[in-house]
C-alpha cells in the first residue's frame, strides 16, 4: 500500500469518526449528551408514559403543530390536553 493511500484511509477513518461520535465531552463537558433510545424508553415507563400511535389526517397534525408551537410546549403535552379537555367534556 502506497503512502498517499494510507492517508487516505486514515482521513476516512477520521471523518467517519467525526461523523459518528457527535461532540466530544471536552467542548461542552456533556451538554450535548443524548439518551440513546433504550434509555428513553426506560424513562418514559419510570415516568408512566406509554407509547401510543394512531394515524391522524395530515390537516389535522398541521393544526396540533401550530397549537404547541402557538402555547410554547411540545407535541405530546399538546395532544395529552386535548385529550383530556375532550374525553372530560365526553362524561
Amino acid at each position: 500500500m502506497k503512502l498517499t493511500d494510507l492517508h487516505k484511509n486514515q482521513g476516512l477513518k477520521i471523518e467517519g469518526d467525526a461523523r459518528r461520535g457527535g461532540v466530544a465531552d471536552r467542548y461542552g463537558s456533556g451538554v450535548s449528551q443524548v439518551t440513546d433510545r433504550k434509555e428513553q424508553r426506560k424513562l418514559d415507563a419510570a415516568a408512566g408514559l406509554v407509547p401510543f400511535a394512531c394515524k391522524l389526517h395530515g390537516d389535522l397534525v398541521k393544526e396540533l403543530n401550530e397549537r404547541a408551537r402557538a402555547s410554547g410546549t411540545g407535541l405530546n403535552e399538546t395532544v395529552a390536553e386535548l385529550l383530556k379537555k375532550g374525553l372530560a367534556a365526553k362524561k
